[in-house]
């Protein structure tokens, strides 16, 4: 059953829209904020946690955690606000995320923390998915593109600030409100979607698909684990890695046959019967592979060749980010006024494959000036394609499955992204290591012995020829990590392609008594305050 209310009289504004629909966005976009913001905080941050809750060795796992919990509860956060209402799943998943953060501020130990981040991680798979959904109940997709260009621009300022802000934070007020900042901006969003947005309350009868849920779980952990211990933890052909691989592709492929059976499946496969929405979780899956990939590689580029101070880590990117901020915007306008979108995801991968080309050719004498302009023109191929593969999808389905449209394309991004650092980041490290050890000899191949990414303290220590030798052999690594992300970034571009230009669900005639512009299709009520 799909989410519907009977409008009101003078319910509308006269662009078509609910009343007050926009005080909505903003609790949707503080929402945004704290689900982006969390990770980039935290990464700043967590020098100063180690120093005073130690356990160096689990330092990984306070994001690792965090990034499993999120995927694995993204797809079962969607089908619950299908089965019983977008409004009551979206304010339960703020609620878990504002106790994982208080939590996370009062740990005693690594572990606890990791356990918090963990509770935190389950929140927040219900944060983005909301977010997205409850813009597809509120707005018609030919209205969607602005609010959607708007959630992109939100990710950008989150990505670009993040860092600052959690380095501020730490400095002046203590690691732990690095977590505490979220209580107060999740309490606000609180308020104002329990005040303002009114959508029906629904009651499915079906049962929750557990087993599904479990299936999807233990596979999509398993891949993440994957991804994030190969190359790293645990070489690429181990036991460990070959045994989590195994049971993934296991799980997941009962999960798909499951799925076929099951009364109320958390991922109802008929979806993937659409064109669009199929190769619109293609494209995002290699969006967040090579944005995700670029955010690693080009800060630490910077750093280790151009000399750039770590502090400022966010504003490396900012031409990167502006670019797709900038875009985003303007996407999301043009597909508003005009209700075409398929020239954007063809643009936008052609803008990543060059863009990632040019990044591949910097070396040792690349200036910021003309790095920075390579880095722009992939932002701009990633500000065509963030939101509009969500918009896309979300018009490709029923009402009815929003939900699970929202949080499958989520999910593949994330995915995506998980896949991107880890393929990226292991044929970097395996390029920084050759060239170590041809330029430097055993001394290279000492120094890169642990990890073939050296932190600004340890590359100062370095003999002036072995911290050449490194510059070099990051020049070389980011080089191959690049021309990989502008392979990949083709078959995104061959995707877009064979996208079909599905004319967007418009809001339709006014209903008898509403204002000029407002909604025929009976639109969730957003009341006045």
């Amino acid at each position: 059953m799909a989410d519907t209310a009977t409008d009101e009289p003078g319910t509308g504004t006269p662009d078509g829209q609910p009343k007050n629909v926009r005080v909505v966005i903003l609790a949707l976009m503080i929402t945004m904020m704290l689900a982006m913001l969390d990770n980039m905080i935290i990464g700043t941050a967590m020098p100063t946690i180690v120093g005073e809750l130690g356990g160096l060795e689990h330092l990984s796992w306070v994001v690792t955690s965090y990034t499993l919990a999120t995927a694995a509860s993204t797809p079962i956060w969607g089908k619950l606000g299908d089965m019983y209402g977008r409004k009551g799943a979206f304010l339960n998943s703020i609620v878990i995320f504002l106790i994982g953060s208080a939590l996370s501020g009062m740990a005693q130990d690594m572990g606890q923390l990791i356990a918090f981040r963990a509770v935190q991680g389950l929140g927040a798979g219900g944060l983005m998915v909301g977010v997205m959904a409850i813009i597809g109940d509120l707005v018609p997709p030919r209205e969607r593109g602005k609010y959607q260009g708007m959630m992109a621009g939100v990710m950008a300022i989150a990505m670009i600030g993040g860092p600052l802000v959690g380095g501020t934070i730490t400095d002046h007020w203590g690691w732990r409100w690095a977590f505490y900042i979220n209580l107060p901006l999740g309490v606000v969003a609180l308020a104002l979607i329990t005040a303002v947005l009114h959508l029906p309350k629904k009651r499915s009868q079906a049962r929750i698909d557990y087993l599904g849920a479990a299936l999807l779980t233990i596979g999509i952990t398993s891949i993440v684990l994957v991804t994030t211990w190969g190359g790293t933890e645990y070489a690429w052909g181990s036991a460990r890695i070959l045994m989590l691989t195994g049971i993934g592709v296991a799980a997941l492929v009962g999960f798909a046959f499951w799925q076929t059976r099951a009364a109320e499946p958390i991922v109802p496969l008929h979806i993937f019967r659409s064109r669009n929405f199929t190769l619109m979780s293609l494209i995002g899956f290699i969006t967040g592979f090579v944005m995700f990939g670029a955010t690693l590689f080009l800060p630490l580029y910077q750093q280790s060749v151009q000399g750039a101070s770590a502090t400022n880590s966010g504003l490396l990117l900012l031409p990167m980010l502006g670019a797709m901020l900038v875009t985003s915007m303007v996407a999301g306008r043009i597909t508003t006024s005009s209700g075409r979108y398929k020239a954007f995801p063809i643009v936008g991968g052609a803008l990543m494959i060059v863009g990632l080309y040019l990044l591949s050719t910097m070396d040792t004498g690349t200036s910021r000036l003309t790095s920075g302009v390579y880095m722009a023109v992939v932002g701009l191929g990633m500000g065509c394609l963030m939101q509009i593969t969500m918009l896309v999808a979300q018009n490709s389905v029923e009402m009815k499955d929003m939900g699970v449209a929202s949080s499958s394309t989520t999910l593949f991004r994330t995915l995506g992204s998980s896949f991107g650092v880890a393929i990226m980041g292991a044929l970097f490290n395996s390029r920084v290591e050759d060239v170590m050890a041809e330029r430097a000899g055993a001394l290279g191949s000492q120094v890169t012995e642990q990890s073939a990414q050296l932190d600004a303290a340890s590359l100062a220590k370095l003999p002036a020829a072995a911290r050449e030798a490194y510059q070099y052999a990051v020049s070389d690594g980011t080089h191959a990590a690049f021309l990989l992300g502008a392979v990949v970034a083709v078959i995104a571009l061959v995707a877009a392609v064979f996208v079909k230009e599905v004319p967007l669900r418009g809001a339709g005639p006014k209903p008898e008594g509403a204002p000029d512009g407002a909604a025929a299709s009976k639109a969730p009520v957003v009341e006045a305050v």
